[in-house]
């Protein structure tokens, strides 16, 4: 049974950071592509960032302020991210098993964790 479990959302304040956390369970997820989406209020879900070898790619909102890496051995996914922004706002979810930023192929989903930005 594959788990994706995150953690590491909460509210702040335009300008300030936080840093998001997936813990994957039930495979060996080196070989996959994992990535972050997020659905804010009224909006579809759209891709954050995802990783598979090397350095990450990122939605051009995005681009410059968040931070996507992963810890092989630990099975776990993390985004960083910086200058936050109101429109930052959305429901986070991890991924795994799909490619890129197309989310309708991931296979597996986490649960997700709240950020809300406030102005």
């Amino acid at each position: 049974q594959v788990h994706l479990v995150e953690s590491g959302g909460g509210s702040v304040q335009a300008g300030g950071s936080l840093k998001l956390t997936c813990v994957a369970s039930g495979d060996t997820f080196s070989n996959y592509w994992m990535g972050w989406f997020r659905q804010g209020p009224g909006k579809e879900r759209e891709g954050v960032a995802a990783i598979y070898v090397g350095g990450g790619i990122y939605a051009d909102s995005v681009k410059g302020r968040f931070t996507i890496s992963r810890d092989k051995a630990k099975n776990t996914l993390y985004l960083e991210m910086d200058s936050l922004k109101p429109e930052d706002t959305a429901m986070y979810y991890c991924a795994a098993g799909g490619f890129a930023l197309g989310q309708t192929a991931y296979r597996y989903w986490g649960q997700g964790t709240q950020v809300t930005v406030s102005s």
